[in-house]
């Protein structure tokens, strides 16, 4: 009997190299999950029907001598990253039935190590939202307490790692997607810098701001993952190879932007930050209080930025080119009908939103403001990060919350709050598990890094996981 919940992709790779586990062995465990919990918790879309196959040949790799540390590990992939004759629907309806002609980048870094693609997860739509909820398939429910959400947008994949039907996942982060999940789900996810880890292949949300990372059960798998998905790209002109830029952090000083978490969070978010500040302090490290005046706009910035930029890439799906097709009497009806029945409501709010803050007059008013304030806010991560080696703030304001207890928009962009910054100033980010709440939903703490830091953020990701569950 193999005891997923307590198994990572360290130890598997471990047993497999010793003949204590097979690839088939794995992905039949997590199979056998899957069909026994999925049909609640709504959290894979498609199983693959390949996946045995796929952990044969890894066995044999492995029996070559050839294998990797992600050879023959099950991972799930997020819904909006290409496949080979499979499908990616970004859960809508406007690609329902689109089917990919090559593979995401990342994907083929999976795929050349031998790793296990056991299917795609549910997420919310278009990468739009905090909560999974905006799914046309349906809400992912949070293993841990099924009245709750798991978090957003890359829900599905936090949720397939904390209920052990895969050992890593794959998600999306434009804001919050995965580290925020990961939070709420008690699991690792980690953004990493901007241009790390190539978009190729990837549906597109906000260009400036998507980056695709792992999801695990520690830091150390989270970093297997990344080392095999990050490096150069010459389909994604942002693309960078993060070890010709590679940054080092040595002050053993971590800051806390206090001012940034007087409102709205939840006093058990702010109990549990505090303690773990503690025991940061027990093994060397100062903390210091750390003036970051910027950082408050970081949502409005973003809730800017983004819509516009999902406003540009969203419209290339118009019943004519792309996308589902609804016949009207003309080529505006037909426009009109295709959207109106491909679009749900999260995406047309914030396509609409976009096309505002771009439109004559509106343009300097708010879009071109926001990208000054952009800056500002990148100078002053830049300018902090002389005197410390991270910026830590919880991931989420508050443990997971029940469906449908955001009753505004508003109310949901909120749960951003603490992790859009990261994505603004293009900073690798890493949430790590840190305590429960009394009603037992995990918290998340969340270390942020200067640009290309990427190694020194999962270092103090395990450093921290040692010292967790310290008195």
């Amino acid at each position: 009997m193999i005891d997923l919940k307590n198994l990572t992709i360290e130890k598997a790779h471990e047993m497999m190299q010793k003949k204590k586990l097979t690839s088939v062995e794995l992905v039949s465990a997590c199979l056998k999950n899957i069909q026994e919990k999925n049909k609640e918790l709504n959290i894979f879309l498609e199983i693959f029907d390949d996946a045995l196959e796929q952990a044969k040949k890894a066995d044999e790799i492995i029996k070559s001598g050839k294998g990797t540390k992600l050879t023959g590990i099950p991972i799930a992939i997020k819904d909006n990253m290409l496949i080979t004759g499979r499908k990616t629907s970004s859960a809508s309806k406007m690609l329902e039935n689109y089917t990919a002609s090559y593979d995401a980048f990342v994907i083929k870094k999976l795929k050349e190590v031998g790793a296990v693609l056991i299917g795609r997860t549910n997420m919310d739509e278009f990468a739009m939202g905090s909560s999974t909820e905006n799914s046309v398939y349906g809400p992912v429910k949070n293993p841990i307490d099924p009245t709750r959400v798991p978090g957003g947008s890359s829900g599905g994949s936090a949720a397939a790692v904390a209920a052990d039907m895969a050992l890593g996942a794959l998600g999306s982060d434009t804001g919050s997607s995965i580290r925020q999940p990961a939070s709420l789900c008690g699991v690792v996810g980690m953004k990493p810098t901007y241009g790390v880890v190539s978009r190729f292949g990837i549906t597109a949300m906000a260009s400036s701001l998507d980056q695709v990372g792992p999801i695990a059960k520690t830091s150390k798998d989270a970093k297997i993952i990344f080392d095999c998905i990050s490096g150069k790209d010459e389909m994604d002109s942002t693309s960078v190879n993060f070890l010709d830029f590679k940054v080092s952090p040595n002050k053993k000083a971590i800051g806390v932007p206090r001012d940034f978490l007087k409102e709205g969070v939840d006093p058990e978010v702010l109990k549990n930050f505090e303690e773990s500040l503690e025991k940061l302090k027990k093994i060397g490290y100062a903390v210091k209080d750390i003036k970051m005046p910027s950082l408050e706009y970081s949502l409005p910035v973003y809730y800017i930025i983004m819509p516009a930029e999902v406003s540009t890439n969203l419209a290339r799906l118009d019943g004519m080119r792309y996308g589902l097709r609804k016949d009207g009497i003309d080529m505006f009806d037909t426009f009109k009908k295709s959207r109106s029945a491909g679009f749900g409501p999260e995406t047309r709010r914030r396509m609409i939103l976009g096309a505002y803050v771009l439109s004559h007059g509106y343009y300097d008013a708010y879009y071109n403001k926001a990208w000054k304030l952009r800056h500002v806010i990148e100078k002053e991560f830049a300018s902090v990060f002389k005197d410390v080696d991270f910026v830590v703030i919880p991931t989420a304001p508050t443990p997971a919350f029940k469906f449908g207890d955001k009753k505004s928009p508003l109310d949901m962009y909120l749960c951003d709050i603490f992790t859009t910054p990261a994505n603004i100033a293009g900073l690798p980010a890493i949430s790590v598990p840190s305590g429960f709440s009394i009603k037992g939903l995990p918290f998340g703490f969340q270390f942020n890094g200067p640009i290309f830091s990427d190694e020194a953020v999962f270092e103090i990701g395990k450093k921290f996981e040692e010292i967790r569950d310290m008195v």
